[in-house]
């Protein structure tokens, strides 16, 4: 991959992380509102509860996230990035614009989807 095109990427992906940080640290801080609202009501510590479960699963869905931004991160450091880890064929280009923190072109992505991998 060109110099021009990896360092396009790897601003997208800096740009998500923050994003992403954003998001986590702000769920984090809607689950500990969560916990200091004090309910006597059955129904609303019902509602309580469901949002701070949705929260946290949120919140481990950006972790997620954001360790794949990391990988590939540090992919583009060590001159992997925009190879599938699993082939080590190039991953489609579109592909890479739509989840720049692809780790596997299609259709390696297809055979781990099915538990192939």
């Amino acid at each position: 991959m060109d110099k021009r095109k990896l360092e396009h990427y790897r601003k997208q992906l800096l740009v998500k992380q923050e994003e992403i940080r954003r998001m986590v640290a702000r769920s984090e801080e809607d689950g500990r509102e969560a916990d200091r609202e004090i309910t006597q009501d059955l129904a609303d510590r019902a509602a309580n509860s469901y949002t701070k479960e949705f929260l946290f699963h949120q919140s481990d869905d950006n972790r997620r996230i954001l360790n794949l931004i990391q990988e590939a991160l540090h992919r583009s450091d060590d001159g992997t990035y925009g190879l599938c880890v699993e082939c080590h064929q190039y991953v489609q280009a579109k592909r890479l614009d739509a989840v720049p923190w692809a780790r596997h072109c299609i259709e390696c992505q297809e055979k781990q989807e099915q538990g192939l991998l």
